[in-house]
């Protein structure tokens, strides 16, 4: 996942190379074909978290010594001023999830800051613009990060660092969930389970904002707040023993429409059950297996479906982008910012994330 430093803009005096270890770099004076010479300074150097291992939050290792990255064609150089710390990146880190980067390798797609260069034929960027992106080619938990120009967004001026760095995996997730993989449409229901966290509030504006009739659940009454501040119709509190029969009564028997669900391995056969005719249930998140009765999808024809953002076409993170802008002008997409850490901090940032009581709006890392 590492950006590659063999080519592209160079950093220093004109006659240094920087190391790159997968494309070989050309000789300088008299040394042969294929020679890399490294002269590294301070003014090439950075802070990034590096995972040498797989495991637990202890493998995030800070370093002071990384190369900066050097943007190449159609990419940016991004000056990182915060960095959202999303569930996926804990799963990534302890090798339980389906797709590995290679190792050594830094996490974080979600970053905002400002264009410190731009690699060749960028012409949407310039130095000096603020940005946010949904990901990285570099890594985020970081000084500096490198991304290709098709992840990477104007910030406007209506939203800080912190809200910037709070949009990418969430809002994109969300719209993708709703709309291109649930077929939502404005006037239908819309259940967010955990809806006080990153994925859950971005739901719940988007939802809203649609036309959707939006329930959302969470697990404190801090949360619960958030939740209806944030869009929902109706919250409900999911640590509450009788809280299905709740919304059960709450909708009738007409059943949600859609259920934008995290954490399927707890509650996708209650899900079914809450569904109406035609009813899907959008899988965002789990956390291990749950067995179900194929029986509880056939009378009403339900379905369930599995989203995954790594999975969207071009067009689709396009339309999301679009939405997701007009949203920003419009004043609707508001970002809520939980937990803040500094880089220093980020074990226990993922410690805290994996072990939360309760999501109280999205966590972010302080560069």
């Amino acid at each position: 996942m590492g950006a590659g430093l063999g080519s592209g803009p160079r950093w220093g005096w004109g006659y240094e190379r920087v190391l790159d270890s997968c494309v070989p770099d050309v000789s300088y004076g008299g040394f042969s074909q294929g020679i890399q010479i490294t002269m590294a300074t301070a003014r090439n150097m950075m802070r990034a978290v590096r995972v040498f291992e797989f495991g637990g939050p202890e493998v995030l290792k800070l370093q002071s010594d990384v190369l900066l990255p050097v943007p190449k064609e159609n990419q940016v150089l991004i000056k990182v001023h915060a960095c959202g710390v999303n569930p996926v990146e804990t799963y990534i880190r302890s090798g339980t999830y389906s797709r590995k980067p290679s190792l050594p390798y830094t996490p974080g797609s979600d970053v905002a800051g400002v264009i410190e260069a731009v690699g060749e034929h960028v012409t949407l960027f310039k130095k000096g613009d603020r940005v946010f992106t949904n990901g990285t080619i570099s890594g985020g938990y970081a000084d500096y990060a490198v991304a290709s120009t098709d992840t990477v967004f104007p910030l406007s001026d209506k939203l800080d660092f912190k809200q910037g760095a709070a949009i990418g995996v969430p809002y994109f997730t969300a719209f993708h969930a709703l709309f291109q993989k649930g077929c939502a449409k404005a006037g239908e229901s819309v259940l967010v389970h955990g809806a006080s966290g990153g994925v859950g509030i971005a739901t719940c504006q988007i939802a809203r904002a649609y036309g959707l009739k939006v329930l959302g659940t969470a697990g404190t009454q801090e949360g619960m707040n958030i939740v209806l501040r944030n869009g929902a119709h109706k919250v409900f509190n999911h640590r509450e023993a009788d809280y299905v029969d709740k919304i059960k009564e709450f909708i009738g028997m007409q059943g949600v429409d859609v259920i934008i669900e995290m954490l399927a391995n707890v509650n996708l056969t209650t899900d079914l059950h809450l569904l109406s005719q035609g009813g899907r249930v959008m899988i965002v998140g789990s956390r291990g297996p749950i067995e179900i009765n194929p029986r509880d999808t056939m009378s009403k024809e339900s379905s369930v479906i599995g989203v995954a953002l790594f999975s969207a076409t071009k067009e689709e993170m396009r339309e999301c982008a679009a939405a997701l802008l007009a949203g920003i002008e419009s004043s609707w997409l508001r970002p809520v910012i939980g937990p803040e850490y500094p880089l220093e901090k980020v074990a226990k940032a993922h410690e805290n994330l994996i072990h939360s009581s309760g999501a109280l709006g999205k966590m972010v890392l302080l560069i």
